[in-house]
């Protein structure tokens, strides 16, 4: 290697002095309610950046604190910070901030503003790390600020009688986030995200929302793995997006009249892979939905696996196990252009004479029954009727409503081994 010129030797000198002195000059400023500085925004003006204020435990009654500074705020045996049910306590407006360690408790609420427990408004490269937020209105509320990692949070609320409910992690307008390893119950909906792209959604628990676990729209190239997204009041709400990726998620138990383990509307060009749907009104509805992947999932139990409306095109449902559903697919349309191939049906009544594994007659997943629910909803009451089991034998034998073209050429015989990796 050649030497290295001297200007170049001199400026790779100064920067290294440069983040040495800023090492070396860094503070650390504690707040204490029984020492020298008791307030958390008095702590915040005096730090510079690449401090760090730690806050020692205790409970502080402060709201409305701002920072605009580089600094990592960070919280001793959880400290809380309580909104008195009234404020917002913190809003972030300063790139590189590290919060970690704190509980945010009792934001206020608003039915035309967006109050937060934690606000990050124009910051990028922002991470809230380890903390808990309990009882407040929006838990997390990120605005136009990329690269925020939010990870192994810890979001409740619920617990205070007559309280509104806004998100527990939203998101609007960014890019390359994080979000992940966070428990979040008894917001409207667990997470959302409005225009937000290229970001990893990874090993959240979404439970027991007022709305949706996860609902997201106009977010593109976005990935969503090991998720578990359950007992939410309507599941999981995909809309208006592109290239999306659902890999290893478990949605479950998500029960009602407009409840959905996966709500698919306008979705393009994504894949549905190696998810477990078990318990849910309707596992996937997919409306104006195209080009979609939908392989070695596992649809158990549910009232619908799939409603397939008649504007999707392009679905691949491919090799995957549907077991004990009530009705395996639905449509109100002939769904010509979706293919369905090498999927284990637990209704299938085929036969396998060459032993290759799959049934040597063709099966048609849409019943006689599902059609007439389609069409008038009021004949669920003959659910399990002798009537019915009569006209689904007859028109497996003689089609006549059910769309003959909506057909698995290669049913399988015995269930897949499908295990979530």
């Amino acid at each position: 290697m050649g030497r290295i010129p001297k200007k170049l030797s001199r400026y790779l000198l100064l920067v290294i002095l440069s983040f040495s002195t800023s090492s070396l000059l860094a503070k650390t400023w504690l707040v204490d309610s029984k020492g020298t500085i008791k307030s958390i925004k008095k702590a915040i003006d005096l730090a510079q950046a690449g401090d760090t204020v730690t806050i020692k435990s205790g409970v502080y009654n402060e709201h409305d604190i701002v920072i605009t500074k580089a600094i990592f705020l960070k919280g001793e045996n959880f400290p809380a910070i309580d909104g008195q049910n009234t404020y917002q306590i913190l809003t972030v407006k300063s790139d590189n901030v590290l919060i970690e360690g704190i509980v945010f408790r009792n934001s206020g609420s608003s039915s035309y503003l967006d109050i937060s427990a934690l606000k990050i408004s124009k910051s990028k490269n922002v991470t809230i790390r380890g903390n808990k937020f309990r009882d407040n209105f929006f838990a997390i509320h990120s605005m136009e600020s990329p690269n925020g990692t939010f990870i192994n949070n810890e979001i409740l609320s619920g617990g205070r009688k007559g309280m509104k409910f806004a998100n527990g992690i939203h998101c609007w307008k960014a890019s390359n986030m994080r979000i992940e390893n966070n428990i979040i119950s008894g917001h409207r909906d667990g997470i959302y995200l409005e225009f937000v792209t290229h970001s990893i959604i990874k090993d959240n628990k979404s439970i027991g929302n007022k709305r949706y676990g996860l609902h997201f729209m106009f977010s593109h190239d976005n990935t969503y793995t090991h998720n578990e997204l359950s007992k939410n009041g309507a599941g999981v709400a995909v809309m208006y997006s592109k290239r999306v990726v659902m890999k290893q998620n478990i949605f479950s138990e998500n029960w009602g009249n407009a409840a959905y383990g996966i709500l698919l509307k306008e979705i393009n060009d994504s894949v549905i892979e190696d998810n477990r749907f078990e318990q849910n009104t309707i596992a996937i509805f997919a409306e104006s939905t195209n080009r979609i992947q939908m392989k070695n999932n596992q649809f158990i139990k549910n009232g619908w696996a799939i409603q397939l409306q008649s504007s999707a095109s392009d679905v691949n449902i491919i090799e995957n196990n549907f077991i004990g559903n009530t009705f395996d697919v639905s449509t109100n349309g002939s769904l010509t252009s979706n293919k369905f191939d090498s999927n284990y049906w637990d209704k299938y009544e085929g036969y396998d004479l060459n032993r290759d594994g799959f049934g040597d007659i063709p099966y048609h997943p849409v019943s006689f029954y599902s059609i007439i629910i389609e069409r008038n909803a009021g004949a669920l009451m003959l659910f399990r009727s002798f009537f019915v089991k009569m006209m689904d034998k007859a028109e497996s034998v003689l089609p006549s409503l059910t769309p003959v073209n909506v057909l698995d050429g290669k049913p399988r015989i015995k269930k897949i081994n499908l295990t979530r990796k």
